[in-house]
């Protein structure tokens, strides 16, 4: 329901009120289909890599999809993205590159430093 048809319904409501017609029915239809409906959601894909170009071959991936971890298959070869762009290019978008203060120290490996995080949008 979006937002207009949302104020239609709760002025039809107060309407109904003031001429005491309004119902406890529908009242909890309209708080039913308000319940109904979905929140936008963020998932998140983190893509581990050889460097930091978005063509890198993938060397690790964790997901989080409707609010659950979701390490992805064990093999390489299943995984959905081969690079960085081919997931762009399939509507994730990237929300942090690789912090390249990481990869400053080859002695000090301090984090996974070649990790893109992306992350999609579902509004339905």
């Amino acid at each position: 329901m979006d937002r207009t048809a949302l104020r239609r319904e709760l002025e039809a409501c107060i309407a109904a009120f003031r001429r005491g017609e309004l119902t406890e029915e529908r009242l909890r239809g309209l708080r039913d289909r308000l319940d109904a409906e979905r929140r936008p959601r963020q998932d998140l894909l983190y893509l581990q890599t050889m460097n930091t170009s978005l063509h890198a071959p993938v060397r690790g991936m964790t997901r989080v999809i409707d609010g659950r971890l979701d390490e992805g298959p064990m093999d390489g070869e299943e995984w959905p993205y081969r690079c960085v762009l081919d997931a762009i290019r399939d509507g994730w978008r990237v929300i942090q590159f690789p912090d390249l203060g990481l990869l400053m120290d080859e002695t000090r490996a301090m984090g996974l430093g070649c990790e893109f995080i992306l992350e999609k949008w579902d509004d339905s």
